[in-house]
């Protein structure tokens, strides 16, 4: 279902004065409202996922920003940020959480389990034990991965033991 961008400035009383606020209209339809009381009364969701409901049915009740903000304890700007995703994207959009991003994985799977394996094995011979640089050193010399170094090695070690 395609939605139309929906701008309106509304004025509310604030502390005694009047404010301008610009913001996305939301309109849900009966099935979206049951689905969001749904998920609010539940309480199976993700916090995060509840809050986002509870935002946009407070916006469908013709609620201010501010006042969405307060009551839910978030900033005005995640109340914004709802708003404009259901209204650009969809329900889901804006039920969601985004993809995050952030640096690729340095080892896979594979050669994750290549690293523990060398590491839970005995030490090459003359040492009495695995160090870091050594496992780094021995996973390129298998011809593992190209390059690692010691600061991935512990950070992977760590994670999976």
């Amino acid at each position: 279902m395609l939605r139309t961008v929906l701008w309106q400035t509304l004025s509310c009383q604030a502390g005694g004065k009047e404010e301008a606020l610009k913001k996305y209209g939301v309109e849900l339809t009966e099935e979206e409202r049951g689905k969001l009381e749904a998920l609010t009364s539940k309480g199976s969701a993700s916090a995060r996922r509840i809050k986002r409901a509870l935002i946009l049915l407070a916006a469908a009740d013709r609620e201010t920003d501010d006042a969405i903000a307060a009551s839910l304890r978030v900033g005005v700007a995640t109340v914004e940020r709802v708003r404009k995703r259901f209204v650009e994207e969809s329900l889901e959009a804006a039920l969601s959480e985004r993809q995050r991003p952030g640096k690729p994985r340095l080892l896979d799977g594979r050669q994750e389990a290549h690293l523990l394996a060398l590491a839970c094995s005995g030490p090459p011979s003359g040492r009495t034990r695995w160090t870091l640089q050594l496992l780094a050193d021995r996973l390129v010399e298998l011809k593992i991965v190209e390059s690692i170094c010691d600061e991935t090695v512990r950070r992977t070690l760590k994670r999976g033991m």
